[in-house]
Parts: C-alpha cells; sequence; structure tokens
C-alpha cells in the first residue's frame, strides 16, 4: 500500500467531507466507515441576526431538515440528511434513527434515480452500520460505478470487502481511495489495513499523518483513539492514557476516548475512575462494548449486583436485536458465551458469519465453541481469527484456552506470552490467563 500518490478527479466532481467511525470489535476495527458528511465540508454556523435566533450550524441534522423543507427537489440535501441520521444513530446507539436515514435516502433516490453517488454511498453506510455488509458491498459497487472519482465511494467499498473476509480486494479499494483523495479517512483505512495485519508499526504512522490531516474535531479524536488503542496492544498503558486524555481535551464528549480511557485506567489499576469513564460513556451512547466491558469489570471487582445490571441492559438489547432479524455482533456472542448460553452464542455466531466472515467473527465463534465443549471446531475457527497476522491479545487467549484444552501446551504458552504482552486486556481473562500461563510452566 502506498497512500502517497495522489490522482485528481475531474474539475467540478462533487464531493462530501466524511468522518471515518469505527465499529467496536475490540481493536478500532472499521465497518460503517466514513458516514458523516456536510454539505461543503465546513461545520461554521451562519452568524446570528440581532433580534433573531442564530441559524443552526451548517451541516447539522436541524440544518439540513430545514433545507429540504425549502427544496424537497434536492437530491443532494435528503442523502446529506440520511447519512446526517447514519451518523447520529451510531453515536447514540438509537436504532430507530436508522429508519429515518434509509427514509431520507430512498427520498433522495427517487428524486434522483440515476447516478445519485451521494445517496448510494449513504444507503452502502448504513448497511454495514445494520451490518447487512452484502448489501453493503451492493451499494458501494453502484456508488464507483456512477462516482469512479469518488473517494468516500471507496471507502464504503473497502469497508464492505474488509467486513466480508475479502481483505486484498478491501486493501484494492483502499488504495483507490487513498489515490483519490489522501485525506483523514482514507488515511484512516489505510492504517487499518497494516494493523489488521499486525504490521502495527505501520498503522501507528498512517494513523499520525490521519491526525495531521484531520480537520474536524471528529477527525482529530478517531485518530487520537486509535492511537490510543495501538498504544494499549502494545502494553503501554500510560501511552495510552495520555493519548485519550489529549483527545477528550479537544472532544470532552467523545464516548469512544472515553471507553479507552476506562480501559487504559483499568490496566493502570485505576478501576474506580475507570467505573466513572465507563459510566460517562455508556450516558452518552450505551453501545453493547461499553455495556460488557463495565460489566465485566464490576465483575472482576465482586460488584455482582452493578455487573448485573450492565449485563440486563445487554440482555435487552439483544431481545431488540433479535426481534428485528438482526444479525448478532460479537460483543453479544461473546456476552452469551461467557454469561449465558454457549449452545446459543455458537448459534449466533454462525447466523453471524453467513454475512460476515470477518476475523472478530471466527474470534466469537472459536470461543463458543469451545464454551459449547467443541475444542477441534473451535481451533479452526481460531486460526481463521488469526490468519491475517492479528495483534489481539484477546484472540490469542482465546486460542491458548482452546489449545490447552487439546492438549498442546506449547503452543498455548506461546499465544498467552503473547496475549500478555497487554497484561490488563480483559478485566476477567487477564488473570486466567497469567494462572494458566504459570500452571503450564510448573507442569512437568
Amino acid at each position: 500500500m502506498h497512500p502517497d500518490h495522489t490522482a485528481s478527479p475531474p474539475r467540478g466532481c462533487r464531493r462530501l467531507r466524511y468522518i471515518a467511525v469505527a465499529l467496536a470489535l475490540g481493536a478500532a476495527m472499521f465497518a460503517a466507515g466514513a458516514i458523516m458528511l456536510t454539505p461543503d465540508g465546513t461545520s461554521a454556523s451562519s452568524p446570528p441576526v440581532q433580534g433573531r435566533p442564530a441559524d443552526p450550524p451548517r451541516g447539522s441534522i436541524q440544518a439540513l431538515q430545514d433545507r429540504v423543507t425549502r427544496l424537497p427537489k434536492d437530491s443532494g440535501g435528503w442523502a446529506a440528511l440520511g447519512m446526517a441520521y447514519v451518523q447520529q444513530a451510531r453515536a447514540t446507539a438509537d436504532p430507530a434513527t436508522y429508519d429515518r436515514a434509509e427514509k431520507a435516502l430512498r427520498t433522495s433516490l427517487t428524486v434522483q434515480s440515476e447516478d445519485n453517488t451521494d445517496a448510494q454511498i449513504g444507503m452502502g453506510a448504513l448497511a454495514a452500520a445494520r451490518h447487512d455488509f452484502p448489501a453493503a458491498l451492493r451499494w458501494a459497487r453502484k456508488a464507483t460505478t456512477s462516482g469512479p472519482y469518488s473517494s468516500s465511494a471507496y471507502g464504503v467499498l473497502a469497508d464492505a470487502y474488509t467486513q466480508l473476509g475479502r481483505y486484498d480486494e478491501a486493501e484494492e479499494a483502499v488504495q483507490k481511495m487513498t489515490d483519490l483523495r489522501p485525506d483523514a479517512a482514507s488515511l484512516a483505512r489505510a492504517s487499518y489495513a497494516f494493523e489488521l495485519k499486525g504490521s502495527t508499526d505501520r498503522a501507528r504512522a498512517l494513523m499520525g499523518r490521519s491526525l495531521t490531516a484531520a480537520v474536524t474535531s471528529a477527525d482529530s479524536a478517531f485518530a487520537h483513539n486509535v492511537l490510543a488503542t495501538l498504544d494499549l496492544q502494545d502494553g503501554i498503558p500510560r501511552a495510552a492514557l495520555a493519548r485519550a486524555n489529549t483527545g477528550l481535551r479537544a472532544a470532552p464528549g467523545d464516548s469512544a476516548l472515553l471507553e479507552t480511557r476506562a480501559r487504559a485506567q483499568t490496566a493502570l489499576g485505576d478501576t474506580a475512575q475507570a467505573v466513572a469513564d465507563y459510566r460517562a460513556a455508556i450516558a452518552i451512547a450505551p453501545l453493547p462494548h461499553f455495556l460488557l466491558g463495565l460489566g465485566e469489570l464490576e465483575q472482576s471487582l465482586g460488584h455482582r449486583r452493578q455487573a448485573e445490571e450492565q449485563y440486563a441492559l445487554l440482555r435487552a438489547q439483544d431481545r431488540i436485536r433479535e426481534a428485528a432479524g438482526a444479525p448478532a455482533d460479537t460483543d453479544a456472542i461473546l456476552f452469551e458465551a461467557d454469561h449465558g448460553s454457549p449452545r446459543r452464542a455458537v448459534t449466533m455466531a454462525e447466523q453471524a458469519l453467513r454475512t460476515r466472515p470477518f476475523v472478530a467473527v471466527h474470534d466469537a465463534y472459536a470461543w463458543s465453541l469451545h464454551r459449547a465443549g467443541r475444542d477441534a471446531d473451535a481451533l479452526v475457527q481460531a486460526d481463521k481469527a488469526l490468519a491475517q497476522g492479528t495483534r489481539s491479545s484477546l484472540f490469542r487467549y482465546h486460542r491458548a484456552v482452546i489449545r490447552h484444552a487439546l492438549g498442546h501446551a506449547g503452543a498455548a504458552r506461546r499465544d498467552l506470552t503473547e496475549a500478555l504482552r497487554e497484561p490488563g486486556f480483559h478485566p476477567l481473562h487477564a488473570d486466567t490467563a497469567r494462572d494458566l500461563l504459570q500452571r503450564i510452566d510448573t507442569t512437568p
């Protein structure tokens, strides 16, 4: 991947400014991708006129609603509104907002049915946010056909290919995106392509460039969060804490940075502050991995009632997900495997893999199979989860436990040693990993 080469689109080719959004997979992995837009890439608001309220910020949902009210045949306005709703849903964990997003995007497509790249990008991002990655791929292909010079279209294409386990094609799409426009969003995806392969030095360098290229507070917050996550993966939680604090000074309400800071504080032993940050993140967006992280931290501290409060919310979210017929995310699968029915977790993972054969889903499937007593099958999935070279301590721990259960002590030891590069990788499993490694080392 060589994201220094650039190619200019034809004059007059419309561009939309997107902000990269990560779907939590335990390590800042992309799913929905770049999905926030403003009509011209700015967030400036009109100066207030004396005697009347200030206009809503440019690019805000209110401003976009006002725009389509004035101009109901403006396909670009409807597409922008739909994308803004997708971003709002990702930030607030409100699935009902996705319905508003779809309505706005389909209105845009009704107004302009042909060559409506903006709405096609929006529909692809929406499908990805709903974890319907085959649909995301179909929309992304439409967008790259109608808008071959749109870097954002290739971003959605890259995200879809990644989650479908088509990593070589994802890299090609990222390269095309970066060639067209080496901005914060494309450099972030290039960073993740290397992170996925375990090349964390390259990933860090490219994310540093993404931070330099950032033009919005959300771009900057995202880059700081990924860099802090990489620090955690490299076993340097103090650096992660400093990085998260830097990001939060610029974006104090960023829930992802609050959650990452909570994980850094957990690794450093400041569990009281970690609990406070988890609760602050959940108050902003009750995302499943926030709830699971806080619940398992509370459980590790012996606070069973507080842990059960989070687990009850997770079960309620999963009932809503199941009623809607949506596939489970990895957090829901792992939660079910560890705190519910492993056999049900296996079924959830098998359903998820049909439309999302991604490394994190293979890992969740592996752990579910292990918990259900099917270790030979579990090892096959654990190997698939790590086949790209991903440096995930949790993936390594899962495979270590599976290998140990199969009698492969030496291989289990190697995985445990690698997992414990990040000493506080999990509030419950990290101590178990240390105990298992000690048992292996003291067994004749």
